[in-house]
């Protein structure tokens, strides 16, 4: 096994130290989608855990939008709001 040359390892750490930069400089709240171990989508600044859903589970709640949103509406008053 050849070892790895130090202008590609100079190449690599610094992909490294800039997507750790990315990380560090989000702001709170900002999603961040990721496509997770198994294959799913994972949106992570919801809270504090990713959700994550496989294509066709994302494309049923998208395509549902609307009425989740009229959900939303009808039910404002029982509903607690993050603050």
């Amino acid at each position: 096994m050849a070892e790895e040359s130090i202008e590609a390892k100079l190449a690599r750490l610094e992909a490294e130290n800039q997507a750790l930069k990315q990380q560090v400089e989000r702001k709170p709240g900002e999603l961040r989608l990721k496509v997770s171990e198994k294959g799913g989508l994972s949106i992570y600044g919801l809270g504090r855990f990713p959700v994550t859903l496989y294509k066709e589970q994302w494309n049923r709640l998208l395509d549902q939008a609307d009425e989740i949103r009229d959900f939303l509406k009808a039910n404002d008053q029982q509903l607690k709001a993050k603050q």
